[in-house]
């Protein structure tokens, strides 16, 4: 049987299997099995999923080195074309081949090294499912759950400009006009910019003053609709090129752009 590159142990693990009855009686009623946890590249060396988590760097097999990465089918040669780290995966779920883990791998990576950004990648997630009422909670909740972070964590203010350095620059702003998630860009707008309060739908105000959200002084901060990607567009030009009809009648308005 293979082992695990990184802790040499076989790449099993045990998981315990619980009957109906009560809670009390579950130790007594639990039944181990063995079941397959094994990761292998394309260089031909396996890891445990979560070995592989914690010890991947760059584009290269934690144990030989070897560039592990390939570019996508058709893909460009451009700086902005992420590559594909394809492995095949056995777990409980059975045998899965040619899967692109490179994203799960690089967002791991990039919060092991940042581990302040927990709450701006979390915020930036939140832009790209259009779940505006999560981005609320989050700009309100407490970083109790965050203790053990090192550095100190980010501001409301500073989450809601975040531009994400391993996704091309993106700020939530953009994120939401892609996406085509217009009461995000509501939300996001009354938080973190300048844009004249007439110009808000009156529901806007409504839903936040629900979700225990309001706008604070923005003098001195940087104004979401100014933020450029990593290709030089604003969130209007994003909006235009991949967000489909959801924007329309916002261009020209000043919404995700300067006026």
């Amino acid at each position: 049987m293979s082992v695990c590159a990184k802790c040499q142990d076989p790449l099993v693990f045990e998981v315990n299997d619980h009957s109906d009855s009560d809670e009390e009686n579950t130790s007594m009623d639990a039944t181990q099995r063995t079941v397959a946890d094994d990761v292998t590249l394309s260089c031909g060396d396996h890891f445990h999923w979560q070995c592989l988590i914690d010890s991947f760097e760059t584009s290269q097999c934690p144990k030989c080195k070897r560039d592990i990465t390939s570019s996508p089918p058709g893909g460009s040669s451009s700086s902005s074309s992420k590559p594909q780290l394809l492995v095949s995966i056995n777990n409980e779920g059975g045998l899965q081949e040619n899967e692109d883990i490179f994203p799960i791998l690089q967002e791991e990576a990039y919060i092991r090294a940042h581990p302040e950004d927990v709450k701006s990648r979390a915020f930036l997630e939140f832009c790209r499912e259009g779940d505006h009422r999560a981005i609320a909670d989050l700009l309100n909740s407490n970083d109790e759950d965050l203790e053990d972070m090192a550095g100190p964590a980010k501001s409301p203010a500073e989450i809601l400009r975040y531009q994400d350095p391993i996704g091309g620059m993106q700020s939530g702003l953009h994120a939401a006009a892609a996406n085509g998630h217009r009461e995000v860009a509501f939300l996001l707008l009354l938080l973190a910019s300048e844009m004249p309060e007439q110009d808000f739908p009156a529901l806007v105000f409504q839903e936040a003053a629900a979700m225990g959200i309001m706008r604070e002084d923005q003098t001195g901060l940087v104004d979401i609709r100014s933020l450029q990607d990593a290709q030089g567009r604003t969130a209007e030009d994003v909006a235009k090129q991949e967000g489909g009809a959801v924007w329309h009648g916002w261009a020209g308005k000043g919404w995700l752009s300067m006026p």
